[in-house]
């Protein structure tokens, strides 16, 4: 497997924050270890290397007592789940099996390859892993829904995926429902819905029309607007990462972003599989995180995905 940074080509400049008296800040916060000297523009991507002096964590937060069984695929000497009699706190408010992404600003999406898939053509169910920064498995997620659908419906397909944690639990739930995405039908737009636990929903992700750029609303459970999300007006990286930023609600200041980042050039052309990167605030609500991680995925689907003979689509008028 590659390193997880999945490192990418640093000609591209962030955009600094203007602040009183002529200074810039970086757009996102700083923290130890995170994105290196806060005097110096982060570049493009993620500064997600191995050496930077923050031990990593070395459990996913799980319930007291004894673990259920071991992790989901992981080699020996992988993340281990809570030690044994030890009490965890668990902050209130926090979906069940969610507690981890209270300790974390970063994440990384890394697409299963599928052998199937790669030499006949024929779709199967994506799977993801979940990583942190330092490349260890914290979740993985698979996609459920039937042969036709994915083979017929193509990357507008519908789905159910689930995401569970090192312990085989399921925390989230994404419930895709087959919607248009050209520009050319804004009554019937993408969305996806997320549930954390299954059964309880705790935000949507909806596209919002616009003629020229893919643009999305971040939403609460009651509907409400939390933040935005928007992306560039052609989604091909050609030899680059495709970055899509996170902003506020109003969409004026810049607070994160999900980059889909360049895999390399066998990668991109004979297969489908990506690599994503999702950057947040470490004090954002833990819901919208989650989110976030569906936002992930339905731009994958959306922009990423081929089908086939299919072309991936590249921008909202496809």
């Amino acid at each position: 497997m590659s390193a997880p940074g999945y490192p990418g080509p640093h000609h591209q400049a962030p955009y600094p924050m203007p602040q009183p008296g002529g200074h810039s800040v970086a757009p996102y916060p700083v923290s130890p270890g995170g994105y290196g000297d806060p005097t110096q523009a982060p570049p493009p991507g993620f500064n997600m290397g191995y050496n930077q002096g923050q031990p990593p964590v070395m459990y996913q937060p799980g319930p007291v007592g004894p673990a259920p069984g071991p992790e989901y695929g992981g080699p020996p000497g992988g993340i281990s789940p809570a030690p044994v009699g030890i009490p965890a706190a668990v902050p209130v408010g926090v979906p069940p099996g969610l507690e981890y992404l209270t300790q974390i600003d970063q994440i990384l999406i890394h697409q299963k390859v599928e052998l199937l898939e790669a030499f006949i053509g024929f779709e199967t169910n994506n799977q993801y892993e979940i990583k942190n920064s330092l490349g260890q498995k914290i979740y993985k997620a698979k996609e459920k829904n039937d042969c036709c659908t994915r083979n017929c419906c193509g990357s507008l397909r519908s789905f159910d995926m689930k995401i569970k944690d090192n312990m085989d639990r399921e925390v989230i739930r994404l419930i895709r429902p087959f919607r248009c995405v050209s520009c050319w039908c804004p009554c019937c737009l993408q969305e996806m819905e997320v549930q954390a636990p299954p059964g309880t929903t705790i935000g949507y992700v909806k596209q919002d029309w616009h003629p020229f750029l893919p643009k999305f609303s971040i939403q609460g459970a009651n509907k409400e607007t939390v933040m935005k999300l928007e992306g560039p007006c052609f989604a091909c990286n050609c030899c680059g990462d495709v970055n899509f930023e996170l902003k506020g609600k109003d969409g004026d200041k810049p607070i994160g972003r999900i980059s889909k980042q360049w895999s390399g050039l066998l990668k991109e052309v004979f297969t489908d599989t990506d690599n994503f990167g999702i950057q947040f605030p470490l004090d954002m609500d833990v819901k919208m995180k989650a989110v976030l991680m569906g936002a992930c995925f339905l731009i994958d689907f959306m922009f990423f995905e081929k089908v086939g003979e299919a072309n991936q689509r590249s921008s909202v008028f496809s």
